[in-house]
Protein backbone atom coordinates (compact mmCIF):
# COMPACT_ATOMS: atom_id res chain seq x y z
CA UNK A 1 0.00 0.00 0.00
CA UNK A 2 2.51 2.57 0.84
CA UNK A 3 5.18 3.18 -1.98
CA UNK A 4 8.98 4.12 -1.49
CA UNK A 5 10.22 7.60 -1.10
CA UNK A 6 7.16 9.09 -2.02
CA UNK A 7 4.92 8.37 1.21
CA UNK A 8 8.11 7.97 3.62
CA UNK A 9 7.84 11.88 3.24
CA UNK A 10 4.88 11.55 4.59
CA UNK A 11 5.74 9.74 7.84
CA UNK A 12 8.74 12.00 8.53
CA UNK A 13 7.71 15.05 7.68
CA UNK A 14 11.44 15.29 6.20
CA UNK A 15 11.08 19.19 6.01
CA UNK A 16 9.06 22.18 7.17
CA UNK A 17 8.47 25.56 7.54
CA UNK A 18 9.87 27.50 11.13
CA UNK A 19 7.06 29.48 12.25
CA UNK A 20 8.51 30.22 15.53
CA UNK A 21 11.46 29.82 17.07
CA UNK A 22 13.52 30.67 20.29
CA UNK A 23 16.31 29.50 22.45
CA UNK A 24 14.08 27.30 23.69
CA UNK A 25 11.26 26.70 22.20
CA UNK A 26 10.38 25.85 17.89
CA UNK A 27 7.44 25.53 16.57
CA UNK A 28 6.88 24.23 12.89
CA UNK A 29 4.25 24.58 10.34
CA UNK A 30 4.18 21.16 7.76
CA UNK A 31 2.18 20.42 4.75
CA UNK A 32 2.51 17.06 2.33
CA UNK A 33 -0.16 16.79 -0.60
CA UNK A 34 0.21 13.64 -2.28
CA UNK A 35 -1.49 12.23 -5.81
CA UNK A 36 -2.26 9.22 -7.55
CA UNK A 37 -3.31 7.46 -10.81
CA UNK A 38 -3.94 3.84 -10.73
CA UNK A 39 -4.80 1.77 -13.77
CA UNK A 40 -5.35 -2.47 -13.45
CA UNK A 41 -6.17 -4.16 -16.80
CA UNK A 42 -7.88 -7.29 -14.14
CA UNK A 43 -10.26 -6.67 -11.18
CA UNK A 44 -10.17 -8.84 -7.93
CA UNK A 45 -13.10 -10.19 -6.05
CA UNK A 46 -11.71 -8.87 -2.50
CA UNK A 47 -13.66 -5.65 -1.44
CA UNK A 48 -17.35 -5.25 -1.90
CA UNK A 49 -19.25 -5.61 -5.65
CA UNK A 50 -16.83 -4.59 -8.74
CA UNK A 51 -17.20 -5.96 -12.40
CA UNK A 52 -14.60 -7.96 -14.26
CA UNK A 53 -11.86 -6.20 -16.72
CA UNK A 54 -10.20 -2.93 -16.25
CA UNK A 55 -10.21 -0.70 -13.39
CA UNK A 56 -9.06 3.06 -13.21
CA UNK A 57 -9.28 5.48 -10.52
CA UNK A 58 -7.02 8.25 -8.92
CA UNK A 59 -6.51 9.38 -4.56
CA UNK A 60 -5.49 12.47 -3.40
CA UNK A 61 -3.92 13.08 0.33
CA UNK A 62 -3.45 16.93 2.04
CA UNK A 63 -1.86 16.73 5.28
CA UNK A 64 -1.53 19.90 7.12
CA UNK A 65 0.00 20.52 10.81
CA UNK A 66 1.79 21.47 13.70
CA UNK A 67 4.90 19.81 15.17
CA UNK A 68 6.82 21.65 18.67
CA UNK A 69 8.76 21.36 21.21
CA UNK A 70 10.19 23.12 24.02
CA UNK A 71 13.25 23.04 26.55
CA UNK A 72 12.35 23.02 30.30
CA UNK A 73 16.04 24.23 31.41
CA UNK A 74 15.24 24.63 34.59
CA UNK A 75 13.66 20.88 34.99
CA UNK A 76 16.78 18.93 33.98
CA UNK A 77 16.62 20.19 30.78
CA UNK A 78 13.66 17.74 29.97
CA UNK A 79 11.78 18.93 27.17
CA UNK A 80 8.32 18.80 25.78
CA UNK A 81 6.97 18.09 22.33
CA UNK A 82 3.98 17.31 20.41
CA UNK A 83 2.10 17.32 17.05
CA UNK A 84 -1.40 17.93 15.49
CA UNK A 85 -1.77 16.85 11.89
CA UNK A 86 -5.37 17.67 9.61
CA UNK A 87 -5.85 15.05 6.74
CA UNK A 88 -7.62 15.06 3.52
CA UNK A 89 -8.34 12.45 1.45
CA UNK A 90 -10.43 10.99 -1.68
CA UNK A 91 -10.84 8.82 -4.56
CA UNK A 92 -12.28 9.79 -7.46
CA UNK A 93 -12.77 8.70 -11.14
CA UNK A 94 -13.56 5.24 -10.59
CA UNK A 95 -12.87 2.92 -7.24
CA UNK A 96 -9.95 0.49 -6.71
CA UNK A 97 -9.03 -2.79 -8.87
CA UNK A 98 -10.40 -4.52 -5.66
CA UNK A 99 -13.50 -2.84 -4.98
CA UNK A 100 -12.45 -1.61 -1.08
CA UNK A 101 -13.70 1.66 -2.75
CA UNK A 102 -15.95 3.11 -5.56
CA UNK A 103 -14.74 6.59 -6.21
CA UNK A 104 -17.45 8.78 -4.06
CA UNK A 105 -15.34 8.94 -0.86
CA UNK A 106 -14.39 12.12 0.62
CA UNK A 107 -12.98 12.85 4.06
CA UNK A 108 -11.47 15.32 6.47
CA UNK A 109 -10.78 14.71 9.95
CA UNK A 110 -7.29 15.04 12.65
CA UNK A 111 -5.30 12.36 12.18
CA UNK A 112 -2.10 12.55 14.84
CA UNK A 113 -2.55 14.81 18.26
CA UNK A 114 -0.12 13.52 20.98
CA UNK A 115 1.94 15.11 23.70
CA UNK A 116 5.18 13.76 25.23
CA UNK A 117 7.65 14.57 27.71
CA UNK A 118 11.30 13.76 27.50
CA UNK A 119 13.80 13.53 30.70
CA UNK A 120 16.80 15.37 29.45
CA UNK A 121 19.10 14.87 31.63
CA UNK A 122 17.10 13.53 35.16
CA UNK A 123 18.46 10.44 35.01
CA UNK A 124 22.11 11.63 33.42
CA UNK A 125 24.06 8.37 35.04
CA UNK A 126 21.53 6.42 32.28
CA UNK A 127 22.07 8.26 29.24
CA UNK A 128 19.95 11.75 27.76
CA UNK A 129 16.45 11.73 27.52
CA UNK A 130 16.27 8.24 29.05
CA UNK A 131 12.74 8.57 29.84
CA UNK A 132 10.47 9.58 26.88
CA UNK A 133 6.61 9.27 27.49
CA UNK A 134 3.47 10.02 25.05
CA UNK A 135 -0.42 9.82 25.07
CA UNK A 136 -2.56 10.98 22.14
CA UNK A 137 -2.97 9.68 18.80
CA UNK A 138 0.51 9.07 17.20
CA UNK A 139 1.53 6.11 15.17
CA UNK A 140 3.09 3.83 16.80
CA UNK A 141 5.80 1.08 14.98
CA UNK A 142 7.64 -2.07 16.62
CA UNK A 143 10.68 -3.09 14.66
CA UNK A 144 10.26 -3.14 11.04
CA UNK A 145 6.75 -3.22 10.76
CA UNK A 146 6.06 -6.91 10.49
CA UNK A 147 3.46 -6.87 13.32
CA UNK A 148 2.71 -2.82 14.25
CA UNK A 149 3.31 -0.48 11.93
CA UNK A 150 0.12 2.48 11.71
CA UNK A 151 -3.31 1.92 11.46
CA UNK A 152 -3.43 2.74 7.67
CA UNK A 153 -6.27 0.77 6.19
CA UNK A 154 -8.77 2.56 4.73
CA UNK A 155 -11.39 1.54 3.21
CA UNK A 156 -14.36 3.30 1.66
CA UNK A 157 -17.95 3.28 0.73
CA UNK A 158 -18.03 0.18 -1.45
CA UNK A 159 -18.16 -2.19 1.66
CA UNK A 160 -20.94 -2.64 4.02
CA UNK A 161 -23.45 0.37 2.70
CA UNK A 162 -20.23 2.63 3.45
CA UNK A 163 -20.73 2.10 7.24
CA UNK A 164 -16.71 1.37 7.18
CA UNK A 165 -15.50 4.04 5.15
CA UNK A 166 -12.47 5.90 6.68
CA UNK A 167 -11.98 8.26 3.88
CA UNK A 168 -10.57 6.48 0.59
CA UNK A 169 -7.22 6.45 -0.90
CA UNK A 170 -7.12 3.12 -0.59
CA UNK A 171 -3.55 2.97 -1.69
CA UNK A 172 -1.98 5.94 -0.20
CA UNK A 173 -3.19 5.27 3.07
CA UNK A 174 -3.93 8.81 4.89
CA UNK A 175 -4.47 8.07 8.04
CA UNK A 176 -2.01 5.87 10.51
CA UNK A 177 -1.94 7.03 13.79
CA UNK A 178 -3.57 4.97 16.78
CA UNK A 179 -6.67 7.04 17.66
CA UNK A 180 -5.35 6.66 21.57
CA UNK A 181 -2.12 5.56 22.83
CA UNK A 182 -0.22 5.32 25.96
CA UNK A 183 3.98 4.93 24.88
CA UNK A 184 6.68 5.03 27.62
CA UNK A 185 10.18 4.19 26.16
CA UNK A 186 13.41 3.64 28.73
CA UNK A 187 16.60 3.24 27.85
CA UNK A 188 19.17 5.34 24.92
CA UNK A 189 19.39 4.65 21.54
CA UNK A 190 22.12 2.09 22.04
CA UNK A 191 22.09 -1.33 24.34
CA UNK A 192 19.47 -1.74 26.03
CA UNK A 193 15.60 -0.04 25.42
CA UNK A 194 12.35 -0.96 25.85
CA UNK A 195 8.65 0.17 25.33
CA UNK A 196 5.73 0.04 27.02
CA UNK A 197 2.53 0.45 25.29
CA UNK A 198 -0.90 0.24 25.38
CA UNK A 199 -3.18 1.72 22.18
CA UNK A 200 -6.21 1.29 20.89
CA UNK A 201 -7.74 1.30 17.12
CA UNK A 202 -10.82 3.04 15.49
CA UNK A 203 -10.41 1.31 12.49
CA UNK A 204 -14.18 -0.47 12.02
CA UNK A 205 -12.93 -3.27 9.18
CA UNK A 206 -10.31 -4.21 12.33
CA UNK A 207 -13.18 -4.11 14.59
CA UNK A 208 -11.39 -1.20 16.75
CA UNK A 209 -9.08 -3.96 18.59
CA UNK A 210 -7.24 -2.95 22.18
CA UNK A 211 -3.59 -4.22 22.18
CA UNK A 212 -1.12 -3.96 25.27
CA UNK A 213 2.52 -4.56 23.85
CA UNK A 214 5.84 -4.64 25.92
CA UNK A 215 9.15 -4.20 23.11
CA UNK A 216 12.56 -5.27 24.83
CA UNK A 217 15.40 -4.55 22.22
CA UNK A 218 19.57 -4.40 22.12
CA UNK A 219 21.33 -3.21 19.71
CA UNK A 220 24.17 -1.18 18.35
CA UNK A 221 25.66 0.42 15.00
CA UNK A 222 25.94 -2.60 13.53
CA UNK A 223 22.81 -4.82 14.37
CA UNK A 224 19.63 -4.73 16.53
CA UNK A 225 18.02 -7.57 18.25
CA UNK A 226 13.89 -7.36 19.71
CA UNK A 227 11.56 -9.24 21.33
CA UNK A 228 8.09 -8.05 21.41
CA UNK A 229 4.85 -9.14 23.22
CA UNK A 230 1.62 -8.73 22.75
CA UNK A 231 -1.87 -9.00 23.99
CA UNK A 232 -5.10 -8.14 22.70
CA UNK A 233 -7.28 -6.18 25.37
CA UNK A 234 -10.93 -6.07 23.56
CA UNK A 235 -12.84 -5.61 20.28
CA UNK A 236 -15.88 -4.12 19.56
CA UNK A 237 -17.98 -6.90 19.11
CA UNK A 238 -20.55 -5.24 16.97
CA UNK A 239 -17.98 -5.05 14.39
CA UNK A 240 -16.02 -8.43 14.53
CA UNK A 241 -16.30 -11.35 12.35
CA UNK A 242 -15.38 -14.75 13.59
CA UNK A 243 -11.39 -13.97 12.49
CA UNK A 244 -11.12 -10.28 13.91
CA UNK A 245 -13.01 -11.55 17.14
CA UNK A 246 -9.75 -13.83 18.25
CA UNK A 247 -7.23 -10.63 18.75
CA UNK A 248 -9.79 -10.11 22.11
CA UNK A 249 -7.11 -12.03 24.43
CA UNK A 250 -4.70 -12.71 21.31
CA UNK A 251 -0.94 -13.46 22.80
CA UNK A 252 1.78 -12.63 20.22
CA UNK A 253 5.49 -13.13 21.10
CA UNK A 254 8.01 -12.43 18.48
CA UNK A 255 12.04 -12.41 17.64
CA UNK A 256 13.95 -10.33 15.09
CA UNK A 257 17.16 -9.08 14.12
CA UNK A 258 18.30 -6.66 11.70
CA UNK A 259 21.38 -4.69 10.55
CA UNK A 260 25.03 -5.69 8.72
CA UNK A 261 26.43 -7.78 11.36
CA UNK A 262 29.99 -5.56 11.33
CA UNK A 263 30.66 -6.46 7.11
CA UNK A 264 30.01 -3.11 5.29
CA UNK A 265 27.60 -3.87 2.62
CA UNK A 266 25.85 -6.72 4.39
CA UNK A 267 22.20 -6.56 5.48
CA UNK A 268 20.40 -9.32 7.35
CA UNK A 269 17.27 -9.07 8.82
CA UNK A 270 14.65 -11.89 10.50
CA UNK A 271 11.64 -12.11 12.76
CA UNK A 272 9.76 -14.98 13.78
CA UNK A 273 6.05 -14.21 15.08
CA UNK A 274 4.23 -16.69 17.23
CA UNK A 275 0.24 -15.89 17.67
CA UNK A 276 -2.21 -17.88 20.16
CA UNK A 277 -5.44 -17.25 19.40
CA UNK A 278 -8.71 -18.82 20.64
CA UNK A 279 -9.05 -20.94 17.72
CA UNK A 280 -5.41 -21.88 17.71
CA UNK A 281 -1.71 -21.43 17.37
CA UNK A 282 -0.58 -19.44 14.16
CA UNK A 283 2.82 -18.02 13.21
CA UNK A 284 4.29 -16.02 10.45
CA UNK A 285 8.50 -15.24 9.86
CA UNK A 286 11.20 -14.35 6.95
CA UNK A 287 14.96 -14.50 6.23
CA UNK A 288 15.96 -11.48 4.08
CA UNK A 289 19.63 -11.13 2.60
CA UNK A 290 20.87 -7.94 0.78
CA UNK A 291 24.14 -6.96 -0.90
CA UNK A 292 25.13 -3.65 -2.26
CA UNK A 293 27.73 -3.43 -4.36
CA UNK A 294 29.35 -0.25 -3.74
CA UNK A 295 32.30 -0.56 -5.70
CA UNK A 296 30.20 -0.54 -8.89
CA UNK A 297 28.73 2.51 -10.99
CA UNK A 298 24.42 2.81 -9.92
CA UNK A 299 25.64 0.90 -6.09
CA UNK A 300 23.89 -2.55 -7.40
CA UNK A 301 21.54 -4.00 -4.48
CA UNK A 302 20.87 -7.41 -4.91
CA UNK A 303 18.89 -8.91 -2.05
CA UNK A 304 16.62 -12.09 -1.58
CA UNK A 305 13.56 -12.64 0.96
CA UNK A 306 11.37 -15.61 2.08
CA UNK A 307 8.64 -14.91 4.48
CA UNK A 308 5.58 -17.22 5.36
CA UNK A 309 2.04 -16.84 6.86
CA UNK A 310 0.30 -19.60 7.98
CA UNK A 311 -3.14 -20.63 7.10
CA UNK A 312 -4.91 -18.32 9.61
CA UNK A 313 -2.42 -15.53 10.75
CA UNK A 314 -3.36 -12.36 11.96
CA UNK A 315 -1.13 -9.54 10.53
CA UNK A 316 -2.60 -7.19 13.11
CA UNK A 317 -1.05 -4.04 12.14
CA UNK A 318 1.32 -4.98 9.39
CA UNK A 319 2.24 -1.72 7.24
CA UNK A 320 4.74 -0.37 5.13
CA UNK A 321 8.26 0.41 6.17
CA UNK A 322 11.84 -0.04 3.81
CA UNK A 323 10.04 0.58 0.86
CA UNK A 324 8.48 -1.26 -1.84
CA UNK A 325 7.90 -4.92 -0.64
CA UNK A 326 8.22 -4.34 3.08
CA UNK A 327 5.37 -5.04 3.94
CA UNK A 328 3.42 -5.14 1.37
CA UNK A 329 5.15 -7.61 -0.95
CA UNK A 330 3.55 -6.85 -4.45
CA UNK A 331 1.72 -3.96 -5.73
CA UNK A 332 -1.25 -6.25 -7.38
CA UNK A 333 -0.85 -9.23 -4.88
CA UNK A 334 -0.27 -7.11 -1.46
CA UNK A 335 -3.41 -4.26 -2.34
CA UNK A 336 -5.53 -6.46 -4.49
CA UNK A 337 -5.68 -9.32 -5.19
CA UNK A 338 -4.36 -11.46 -2.40
CA UNK A 339 -2.52 -12.92 -0.62
CA UNK A 340 -2.76 -10.22 2.83
CA UNK A 341 0.04 -11.32 4.98
CA UNK A 342 -2.61 -14.88 5.65
CA UNK A 343 -1.77 -18.43 4.11
CA UNK A 344 1.01 -17.75 1.93
CA UNK A 345 4.42 -18.48 1.35
CA UNK A 346 6.32 -15.44 -0.67
CA UNK A 347 9.79 -15.71 -2.35
CA UNK A 348 11.02 -12.20 -3.26
CA UNK A 349 14.14 -11.00 -5.29
CA UNK A 350 15.20 -7.63 -5.41
CA UNK A 351 17.45 -5.49 -7.81
CA UNK A 352 18.25 -1.66 -6.78
CA UNK A 353 20.28 0.96 -8.62
CA UNK A 354 20.98 4.40 -7.73
CA UNK A 355 22.41 6.25 -10.94
CA UNK A 356 22.77 9.40 -9.18
CA UNK A 357 21.66 11.20 -5.50
CA UNK A 358 17.94 11.67 -6.25
CA UNK A 359 17.56 8.95 -8.60
CA UNK A 360 16.39 5.05 -7.63
CA UNK A 361 15.31 2.53 -10.03
CA UNK A 362 14.23 -0.64 -8.68
CA UNK A 363 12.88 -4.23 -9.57
CA UNK A 364 11.19 -6.96 -7.53
CA UNK A 365 10.03 -10.39 -8.41
CA UNK A 366 7.83 -12.08 -6.54
CA UNK A 367 6.75 -16.02 -6.35
CA UNK A 368 3.02 -16.67 -4.07
CA UNK A 369 2.01 -19.74 -3.17
CA UNK A 370 -1.35 -20.66 -1.17
CA UNK A 371 -0.46 -22.77 1.60
CA UNK A 372 -4.01 -23.72 1.79
CA UNK A 373 -6.24 -24.06 -1.06
CA UNK A 374 -9.41 -24.61 0.59
CA UNK A 375 -9.16 -20.90 1.41
CA UNK A 376 -8.73 -20.44 -2.35
CA UNK A 377 -6.18 -20.66 -4.48
CA UNK A 378 -3.62 -17.18 -5.03
CA UNK A 379 -0.86 -18.54 -6.48
CA UNK A 380 1.05 -16.22 -8.60
CA UNK A 381 3.95 -14.44 -9.72
CA UNK A 382 4.76 -10.59 -9.84
CA UNK A 383 7.20 -8.32 -11.01
CA UNK A 384 7.38 -4.74 -10.53
CA UNK A 385 9.05 -2.28 -11.67
CA UNK A 386 9.48 1.29 -10.21
CA UNK A 387 11.46 4.53 -10.32
CA UNK A 388 12.30 7.21 -6.88
CA UNK A 389 12.93 10.70 -7.99
CA UNK A 390 13.93 13.27 -5.92
CA UNK A 391 12.75 16.80 -7.84
CA UNK A 392 14.37 19.60 -5.67
CA UNK A 393 13.80 19.67 -1.97
CA UNK A 394 10.54 19.57 -2.02
CA UNK A 395 9.09 17.00 -4.50
CA UNK A 396 9.19 13.11 -4.99
CA UNK A 397 7.93 11.75 -8.38
CA UNK A 398 7.12 7.65 -8.54
CA UNK A 399 5.97 5.78 -11.62
CA UNK A 400 5.71 1.82 -11.26
CA UNK A 401 4.62 -0.88 -13.87
CA UNK A 402 3.64 -4.12 -12.61
CA UNK A 403 2.65 -7.59 -14.50
CA UNK A 404 0.41 -9.89 -11.96
CA UNK A 405 0.05 -13.47 -13.53
CA UNK A 406 -2.40 -15.45 -11.18
CA UNK A 407 -2.83 -19.76 -11.41
CA UNK A 408 -6.51 -19.25 -11.42
CA UNK A 409 -9.17 -17.45 -12.01
CA UNK A 410 -12.05 -16.43 -9.27
CA UNK A 411 -14.43 -18.95 -10.61
CA UNK A 412 -11.36 -21.65 -10.57
CA UNK A 413 -10.64 -20.69 -6.92
CA UNK A 414 -8.39 -17.47 -7.26
CA UNK A 415 -9.36 -13.54 -7.25
CA UNK A 416 -9.11 -12.94 -10.33
CA UNK A 417 -12.07 -11.70 -12.04
CA UNK A 418 -13.40 -13.60 -15.48
CA UNK A 419 -9.88 -14.98 -16.48
CA UNK A 420 -6.44 -15.65 -15.42
CA UNK A 421 -4.76 -13.73 -17.70
CA UNK A 422 -1.76 -11.56 -17.24
CA UNK A 423 -2.75 -8.35 -15.71
CA UNK A 424 -0.59 -5.04 -16.58
CA UNK A 425 -0.81 -2.91 -13.53
CA UNK A 426 0.48 1.09 -13.56
CA UNK A 427 0.33 4.09 -11.68
CA UNK A 428 1.96 7.24 -10.91
CA UNK A 429 2.33 8.97 -7.76
CA UNK A 430 3.62 12.51 -7.21
CA UNK A 431 4.31 14.17 -3.61
CA UNK A 432 5.24 17.51 -2.35
CA UNK A 433 6.48 18.77 0.96
CA UNK A 434 7.62 21.52 2.69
Amino acid sequence: MFLGLALAVVDHSASAATIYKDDNTKLDFTVQAIYGAFHSSESYNQGGPIKSGAAGWQEGVLRAGFKGQTLLPGLYDSSLYGETTWVASGTWDGGDAAGYTDGSERRASIDRAYIGWRSGNLMHDWGKDFVDLSVGSQKIQIGDGFIINGDGLSVGNNIADGQLDRGGAYYLTPRNAFHNTVKLHLGAQDLWRGDLIWLKSDNEIKAKPELGIAVLERGDEHATFGLTYIKGLGVDESLANSFSAQRDGLEVVSLRGQGDFGIKDLFLSFEYAHEDKSQGQEHAWYAEGAWTFSQLPWTPRLGYRYSRYSEDYDPLFSGYSRGYGTWFQGEVASNYSGPFQRNAGIHMAELQLHPTANLTLGALAYSFRSLDKRQGDLDASEVDAYLDWSVGENWVISPLVGLYKPKKSAEQGGSQLGNDNLNVYSQLVVAFHF
